[in-house]
């Protein structure tokens, strides 16, 4: 009995200190840059960056970082993450010490959105103050590689007349974005949860201490 009692209790490192502080950088990030919407605006800024170099970061991480971390440990085909929807619906999919296949194929997802949300809104940084990562290339861009004073009016009433017709594209990009980063951190937080509940651990909290049920 005591055995027993002792192999139920048994927990394994799966999440290390890498993927889980990067999990929550990214929560606090994009929660900060969504909620301020863009006031103040330094605040909104470096939310971006620190969600651009945590994206960054854990890219290079699923492809050298320990076994669990890696893209080849969870990215799976379409067929496989289907299949686990549906038993995960029914309440009989099967528990996995990383990330299940719906698991794997939502971290890609969240990373590919977040990092256009973040790119696209460096973009409208620089079209509009000139300023961050992107400014140079924006610039170059939109300058069609003129220059002197003329090239400057010209991007001048350009831009005034982009922000007198709505947004711009790069504003209409970042805005999509961030909103379907919102829609998959929907369905990512109600099916953790619905996973909790079918194999009965609490998945939150691993990704905090970054150990599970052996």
């Amino acid at each position: 009995m005591a055995e027993q009692t002792a192999q139920a209790e048994a927990r394994v490192r799966v999440w290390d200190p890498v993927v889980r502080v990067g999990h929550w950088v990214l929560v606090a990030g994009f929660a900060t840059a969504y909620l301020t919407e863009g006031e103040p605006e330094w605040l909104h800024v470096w939310a971006g960056y620190a969600i651009a170099a945590t994206v960054t970061l854990r890219i290079f991480w699923g492809l050298v970082g320990p076994e669990r971390a890696r893209f080849s440990d969870f990215v799976t085909g379409p067929g496989k993450v289907v299949a686990y929807l549906k038993r995960l619906v029914a309440g009989s999919a099967e528990r996995h010490i990383g990330h299940s296949p719906a698991g794997g194929a939502m971290t890609v997802a969240l990373l590919v959105m977040l990092g256009a949300t973040a790119f696209s809104g460096m973009a409208v940084l620089a079209e509009e103050e000139g300023e961050g990562p992107l400014a140079g290339l924006i610039a170059q861009s939109e300058s069609g590689g003129e220059g002197g004073v003329a090239s400057y009016e010209r991007q001048e009433h350009e831009e005034r007349e982009g922000h007198a017709g709505g947004e711009t594209a790069w504003e209409d990009i970042h805005e999509t974005a961030a909103n379907l980063s919102v829609l998959l951190i929907l369905l990512h937080v109600g099916g953790v949860a619905w996973a909790s509940m079918v194999h009965r651990e609490n998945l939150a909290h691993a990704m905090i201490t970054g150990d599970k049920r052996a």
